[in-house]
């Protein structure tokens, strides 16, 4: 493989975080002759513990789904995301932007190896609905 994988990671940027929307970051690992040869820790776009009021931010008024496009557009150079657990439009939404979305939980960089040796399996069980 060469590209990209994002991973939805918590907080230490270690561990998957088991929710897409409440996750502050993404882990971006470039992958080259099916090796990682770097990686970097992405802030996530308005990862749902951001503090702010909303009567100060107009964007909130196109609702849930532009945010979760926005998120998902945080990520448009890669071409697989890692989650731990997402809702059911975010899954959709991510499909539809051509991502192969794989739901695996443990820490980033074991679910990265273990999906470029062609171990790592999608649990649709964490899809939330």
């Amino acid at each position: 493989m060469n590209g990209k994988i994002a991973v939805v990671t918590q907080e230490d940027g270690e561990r998957i975080s088991s929710h897409f929307g409440m996750a502050p970051y993404f882990r971006v690992f470039q992958v080259e002759d099916g090796a990682v040869v770097r990686d970097e820790l992405r802030p996530k776009p308005h990862h749902a513990r951001h503090p702010h009021h909303h009567e100060d931010h107009a964007h909130h008024g196109k609702g849930r789904g532009h945010l979760g496009a926005q998120m998902v557009a945080a990520i448009d150079d890669c071409q697989v995301l890692i989650c731990g657990g997402m809702g059911t439009p975010a899954y959709q939404r991510a499909q539809a932007a051509g991502l192969e979305v794989v739901l695996a939980g443990g820490k980033a960089v074991d679910a990265v190896t273990a999906y470029l040796n062609g171990e790592l399996e999608s649990d649709l069980r964490r899809v939330h609905r």
